[in-house]
């Protein structure tokens, strides 16, 4: 089996040199992962994005604004 380490920490440099593109390329799925699903997973959906965030690096560290779905981003947690 392929060693993929070297592949994911070259995903996570890039999605910290372009956090901007992450965070709306994120978004984006979140959204029409949404409408295909009806909006029946939103809270799944959101909780999935904001995994992937803290995956990469990406996540909103100061818990400012609020996300696509209208609710407060925190600085993460346990789900």
């Amino acid at each position: 089996m392929p060693d993929f380490s070297e592949f994911e920490d070259k995903a996570k440099q890039l999605a910290s040199e372009h956090p901007d593109q992450v965070d709306e390329g994120l978004k984006r799925a979140g959204e029409f992962a949404d409408q295909r699903t009806g909006g029946r997973f939103g809270d799944e959906i959101q909780q999935g994005e904001q995994r992937a965030e803290g995956y990469l690096g990406t996540s909103d560290q100061g818990g400012q604004g609020q996300d696509q779905y209208g609710q407060d981003q925190g600085q993460g947690g346990s789900y």
